[in-house]
């Protein structure tokens, strides 16, 4: 049975977007995955995954002496096929130093040349789909099913998620409303959450999701409901995938949270500015919707999000108003099936 390597170095969204793609590999023989250190934690115990690989491309593998030795640990693996799910020229580099025989990726990448089989990249589909087809050679397009992403929180994660929960009094069978106000990108964070989380209060108890650096959002938010629960920057990423599993419904920027809540199959608010779903990076759960300024000629602006609105105004945030989230949050979670 051939082993194959599947490279993903780019963000945490990308890497649980490279899930499906992981499940359908898996068939066929084992899988490892090279990954971020960031990332890696979030594939723990995944049953489609052999085994992680980090690749710290900033510290440890740094340089050339670290790129041998990522080198030489690929080919122990002795892998008969790489999936380029990362494109860039040091990925090519790697796996082709490796001596890997088959090494599979998309023809826009950077490292292409390196590449024994070229698949297009498909701007009309979503990204996990793309990352799909790099294992299809008849090029047929995933079902949402088969596109949808997977994670795998154990009982570690499960006991973290409810001693938090405990040492807020949530109470069994409280209704959570997930918020996840942060993102790496400065555009990306619609600016009304704590208005948000105040006119959510009575619905459900709040839940603050996030990492280290959406401490300052979740005071805004506190501020406004205090016995909101705040979980950024108290929980593995794992383990806020397993609290947002358990949320009736969440509310985040185009960010990780959003990716996270697709793999447990958390209802989605997933709220647009600079960028729009088209891109490919929308919501996957099952029941989702997605907001944006749809009328604003200016958008999308950027693939990312730029660190500052380029003509000053920001209107893609700041006129999407508190009432309108708030309502499709609610019809989300009290009648799920009128929203697609």
């Amino acid at each position: 049975m051939s082993a194959s390597v599947v490279i993903q170095t780019s963000f945490l969204g990308d890497t649980i977007l490279t899930t499906p793609l992981l499940v359908q590999l898996a068939h066929r023989g084992p899988v490892d995955v090279v990954t971020t250190p960031a990332a890696a934690s979030v594939l723990k115990g995944h049953p489609a995954v052999r085994q992680v690989i980090v690749y710290d491309k900033r510290d440890t593998h740094a340089g050339f002496v670290g790129f041998l030795t990522m080198r030489a640990r690929l080919k122990r693996g002795q892998y008969d096929t790489a999936y380029l799910a990362q494109g860039s020229m040091r990925s090519a580099l790697l796996v082709w130093a490796a001596r890997i025989p088959e090494r599979i990726g998309f023809a826009t990448s950077s490292g292409s040349r390196f590449y024994t089989t070229r698949v297009a990249y498909r701007d009309d589909l979503h990204h996990a789909a793309r990352l799909l087809l790099l294992s299809r050679p008849n090029g047929r397009e995933p079902t949402e099913e088969e596109m949808r992403p997977s994670l795998a929180p154990g009982s570690a994660e499960r006991v973290v998620v409810d001693d938090l929960l405990q040492s807020h009094h949530v109470q069994p069978g409280e209704r959570l409303i997930a918020l996840a106000p942060g993102s790496v990108w400065a555009t990306k964070r619609w600016p009304y959450y704590p208005q948000l989380a105040q006119a959510l209060a009575e619905s459900g108890r709040i839940v603050i999701i996030g990492g280290p650096g959406d401490r300052a959002p979740a005071k805004e938010i506190l501020a406004t409901v205090p016995n909101a629960v705040d979980a950024t920057d108290q929980l593995p990423l794992l383990a806020s995938a397993e609290l947002i599993g358990r949320s009736a419904v969440i509310v985040t920027n185009d960010s990780a949270p959003l990716h996270l809540a697709s793999a447990m199959g958390t209802p989605t608010v997933a709220i647009f500015g600079p960028t729009v779903p088209q891109f490919g990076f929308g919501p996957l759960a099952p029941t989702k919707a997605t907001l944006g300024h749809e009328n604003l000629a200016c958008r999308p602006c950027h693939r990312h999000g730029p660190k500052r609105c380029p003509l000053t105004h920001f209107r893609c945030m700041r006129e999407l108003s508190v009432e309108e989230v708030a309502e499709r949050t609610r019809n989300l979670f009290l009648t799920p099936d009128a929203l697609v």
